[in-house]
Order: structure tokens, then C-alpha cells, then sequence
């Protein structure tokens, strides 16, 4: 991290500042399902289309979860405050390596690629609720590599000096700590 001052932010703390945004998403969660369950008693036909195929629900899924979601964390990455409201709590900031603000296009990348790990889980998921009985292997697989890329991650951020996840590092980022005012 040239050009900064602060530290690098550990495990504990970004696990904490993601369980405040997870608070925040668990929130629009139950707004979800409360509208599906609207959609539902409201137009049974409608919500057979979007949720009824394990592809079609997939994509619905991601148009009204997943999407949002990674435009929050893209926004308020490239904000003038850096961060979510989960790392604003921690008093945490997302920064290019060279200590600058991420623009946009920098903060959705490095969300993507964090996020690689929850929509293939989400696959899987969705998949395995419409397999029955008859599991295929590449799901069993796929929860796997949802493992892998998890622990990954987190053995990345343990080792490396600047406390950087993969996703940290493919995207040339940091998350730092603001110094005590």
C-alpha cells in the first residue's frame, strides 16, 4: 500500500463489518420473500414462470438478489466513503493499492470476484432444490469449489503482509483501517 498510512484490516474485523452488511442484505431478504409469497397468493401463474425452472428461477434469483446486492457493495466501494455501511461501522475503507479511491468499473470488478464464491453457491442451491432425489456430482463439486475459494481466501488474507483476500489481490485492492481520530 503506497502512499497510505493506514492499516491493513484483519479477519475479525472485516468478518464483523461483513456481518453488519450481512444485517442489511438479511433485511432485503425478508422483503424478498415476503414479496414472493405476494407474488405468489397474487399471481401463482406468474411466479411458476419466474421460479418454476431451475435456470429461469436461477436468473430470477440474480436479477433481484444478487444483482442489487453487488451494486450496493460497487457503490459504496467507489463512494467518497470507501466503504459499505458494515465497514463504515469498523471504520474501514476499500482502496487501490496505491492508496487511491476505486472508481466503479474497479469496485464491481473486485465485487465480481468476491463474490464468485456466494452466486455459485446460490447454483448450486437452486439446483440441488430442483434435482429431487438424484443429486448430479458437478453440484457436489461446485459446493466444493465454493469451499476452496472460501478458505482460499482466508488463508490469503492471514498470510499476506497487506492482509489482501484473492479477490484483493486480483483487483489490486486494499482494505485498510482509518487511524483513530
Amino acid at each position: 500500500m503506497t502512499g497510505t498510512t493506514q492499516s491493513p484490516a484483519g479477519l475479525w474485523t472485516r468478518v464483523l463489518a461483513f456481518a453488519f452488511d450481512y444485517l442489511a442484505i438479511a433485511g432485503y431478504l425478508v422483503l424478498l420473500v415476503l414479496g414472493g409469497v405476494g407474488l405468489r397468493s397474487l399471481s401463482p401463474n406468474l411466479a411458476d414462470t419466474l421460479f418454476g425452472s431451475p435456470w429461469i428461477g436461477q436468473l430470477t434469483s440474480f436479477l433481484v438478489l444478487t444483482l442489487p446486492v453487488t451494486l450496493y457493495f460497487a457503490l459504496m466501494e467507489s463512494s467518497p466513503r470507501q466503504g459499505t455501511w458494515g465497514k463504515q461501522r469498523r471504520s474501514l475503507r476499500v482502496i487501490r493499492r496505491s492508496g487511491e479511491r476505486l472508481t466503479f468499473i474497479h469496485a464491481l470488478g473486485r465485487t465480481l470476484l468476491k463474490f464468485v464464491p456466494w452466486e455459485l453457491a446460490h447454483t448450486c442451491i437452486w439446483q440441488v432444490s430442483h434435482a429431487g432425489e438424484d443429486v448430479p456430482p458437478v453440484i457436489t463439486v461446485g459446493f466444493v469449489v465454493v469451499w476452496v475459494l472460501v478458505g482460499a481466501n482466508i488463508v490469503s488474507l492471514m498470510v499476506s503482509p497487506e492482509r489482501q483476500t484473492l479477490y484483493d489481490r486480483l483487483s489490486g485492492t486494499c482494505v485498510v483501517r482509518e487511524p483513530a481520530s
